[in-house]
């Protein structure tokens, strides 16, 4: 469903895509792991077309994502949901209408199915009491599920999740790994999670790629992967645990 071959970007001189090769079925729980600031979410960026490669191949059911334009792009987007890394929620809106944007910026749809839609996605994520609070009203844990809600609210065949866990406490980050997981297997969604959390991979992930150098360096179930006992994975498990 997601291919992506040879793919190669660079930010002045620095190479952060090194002939990427990576490729998400349909209807994966896709895990890719690396250190911080390795460029895990530059990848997401390239998937949705936010980035355009320097060379390579970028294709998403088919359509080569960097050559669309216009509609055909915004219709890619609308088919893909994006939770952010730090919620990016809007300070002056509440729960519900933060929720509600993509559904008015990009769909013509009438108030009571765009209700519908959000009390559904609310209920989702546990929060349906907390539709007319204001983002500094609820804590980085709730927070972080309205951004998930607003992700799903479209109803995307794909979400991108960009390293959920960020800014949370262990347990909140527990938690929303295992809503992640149990929403991704009630809707039978397509998702490409970013993370540096172990427990984030194995809670989520059915599959699991370590991106190291610009490549994927190793893949396969989380627990194949992580407890391989491969010198690469020994040397990211501890440099996580200093970090």
């Amino acid at each position: 469903m997601i291919h992506l071959e040879k793919v190669c970007k660079t930010f002045g001189d620095l190479k952060v895509l090194d002939e990427l090769d990576l490729h998400v079925p349909r209807g994966s729980a896709f895990v890719i792991m690396g250190p911080s600031g390795a460029g895990k979410s530059v990848i997401l960026k390239h998937i949705i077309g936010l980035l355009r490669p320097d060379s390579g191949v970028i294709r998403v059911d088919n359509m080569s994502v960097p050559d669309l334009k216009g509609e055909p792009l915004r219709d890619l987007r609308r088919d893909m949901g994006y939770l952010f890394q730090h919620s990016a929620l809007i300070n002056w809106l509440n729960v519900f209408d933060n929720i509600a944007l993509p559904l008015r910026e990009t769909m013509d749809l009438p108030e009571d199915e765009i209700l519908d839609r959000v009390h559904h996605v609310l209920g989702l994520v546990s929060l349906s009491q907390a539709d007319h609070k204001f983002p500094s009203e609820i804590s980085g844990g709730m927070q972080k599920r309205v951004g998930l809600a607003r992700a799903l609210v479209t109803r995307p065949r794909i979400i991108l999740y960009d390293e959920p866990e960020a800014g949370l406490d262990p347990g909140m980050s527990v938690d929303i790994a295992r809503m992640i997981r149990e929403i991704g297997q009630e809707l039978g969604m397509t998702s490409v999670t970013v993370t540096h959390s172990v427990d984030c991979a194995r809670t989520v992930g059915d599959h699991l790629a370590l991106f190291i150098g610009g490549r994927i360096a190793l893949q396969g179930t989380p627990t194949e992967v992580l407890d391989s006992g491969h010198a690469l994975v020994h040397d990211f498990l501890q440099g996580s645990s200093k970090s």
